[in-house]
């Protein structure tokens, strides 16, 4: 048997392949493009079955894994801290090259196969609600960015406009900025010009013409020296961002809802408490992946994040927070807990027992955030939706006697 070790970079790679002895077998580097992609893919199928080549990889991620994975190599993702710290193994020498990196990569995936843990091919669905919510996630934040830019603006410039309805991304606040980008061209304003305006709109938030008309008149004066026309432009440019990021996220949540009606694992989860469709997609897409390697429930906490790391050496005995952990499958199910616990009792119940324990919201949500990925966990495991009815009757209190 042989084992691969490829040391990967952005511009050049370098490829080791060992025998069952140690030995190497070949060593070459390749260029990252398509053809140099290519070549080692048919160099390493000289050896026979994918399958039965393993490789090992810095990284879990990327255009390379993907690329091994779908020519059906077993692909074994080593961290680079654990990397570095086994460095000592091969020799005290701080000397280091990417052909002698993807030496060390093969020969640990040679002694050590049986402790590593191999990435497998994740669902072509799961991966594309993982990719349409995470750049949601972008885009959201970056919606928010621009609208505290935008408020800044209008602070130093148009202050009255930045307080004239709830949200300044809504889109009656984005077409008054379009329509009035500056102080000047809202000089003749008046109740029925703004009635009129906000009928164009179909305006729905209950205020009348008056009413905005008064605010805008009881708002502090711009000291801004800077001319009409500048501040013209810095308004409207502004607006054209945030514009294009609200547009930008409706789509892609069109898209994800599309996405999870067609996706075979929305029906097993959809019925959780207070999951809407944006979390929903966050647990299929950041869960998923770790449901489909065949995790086990206390595995699939650690890895959320929902789990403690306990430390206990002599008298020493520790439990603290976990901060290895998949971030954004973190937040989901965070997320998800908290809103639980208002809408359903079991959930409310765990978390209050953990608070009275003494634990702290963040630690109480977490608690029950890993009683909620053994639900998830048991119900991807059987394939049956979670049902409320039947859930609620195996964790009814008994009553007391």
């Amino acid at each position: 048997m042989h084992t691969v070790g490829w040391d990967w970079g952005s511009q050049r790679h370098a490829v080791t392949v060992l025998d069952e002895s140690g030995a190497t077998t070949q060593r070459w580097n390749l260029s990252h493009t398509e053809d140099g992609t290519t070549t080692t893919l048919r160099r390493l199928a000289a050896y026979g079955d994918p399958a039965q080549l393993p490789v090992a990889i810095e990284t879990s991620k990327g255009l390379v894994v993907d690329r091994l994975l779908a020519a059906g190599h077993p692909v074994v993702a080593i961290h680079p801290g654990a990397f570095t710290a086994m460095r000592p193994r091969w020799g005290s020498s701080r000397a280091k090259s990417d052909a002698f990196d993807s030496f060390m990569l093969a020969d640990l995936l040679r002694t050590d196969a049986p402790h590593l843990r191999f990435l497998a091919p994740t669902e072509p669905t799961t991966l594309e609600i993982q990719a349409l919510s995470r750049q949601r996630s972008d885009l959201v934040a970056a919606r928010v960015s621009a609208v505290n830019q935008l408020r800044a603006l209008l602070e130093a410039h148009w202050p009255g406009a930045a307080r004239l309805f709830s949200h300044l991304d809504s889109d009656i606040s984005l077409s008054f900025l379009e329509r009035f980008p500056s102080p000047q061209s809202a000089a003749k304003l008046n109740p029925v010009t703004m009635t009129a305006f906000l009928r164009r709109c179909r305006y729905t938030g209950g205020k009348s013409g008056a009413e905005l008309v008064e605010r805008l008149r009881q708002a502090p004066q711009p000291a801004s020296r800077i001319g009409r026309h500048t501040v013209t432009v810095l308004i409207t440019t502004q607006v054209e961002q945030v514009r294009a990021l609200v547009r930008g996220i409706a789509g892609l949540e069109a898209a994800l809802s599309k996405a999870l009606d067609e996706h075979p694992y929305a029906f097993l989860f959809r019925a959780l408490p207070r999951v809407g469709m944006v979390n929903l997609a966050q647990i299929i897409g950041e869960i998923g992946p770790m449901l489909e390697r065949g995790l086990t429930a206390d595995q699939l906490a650690a890895e959320v994040g929902m789990a403690p790391v306990t430390r206990a050496s002599g008298k020493v005995h520790t439990v603290g927070f976990r901060h290895s952990a998949n971030r954004a499958a973190r937040k989901a199910m965070t997320h998800f807990a908290d809103n639980s616990r208002h809408a359903n009792p079991w959930a409310e119940d765990l978390y209050q027992r953990a608070r009275d324990r003494g634990k702290r919201h963040p630690n109480a949500v977490r608690i029950l955030g890993r009683g909620w990925l053994r639900v998830i966990h048991a119900c991807w495991r059987n394939g049956t939706p979670y049902d409320p009815a039947v859930h609620h009757a195996k964790h009814r209190t008994p009553p007391a006697s």
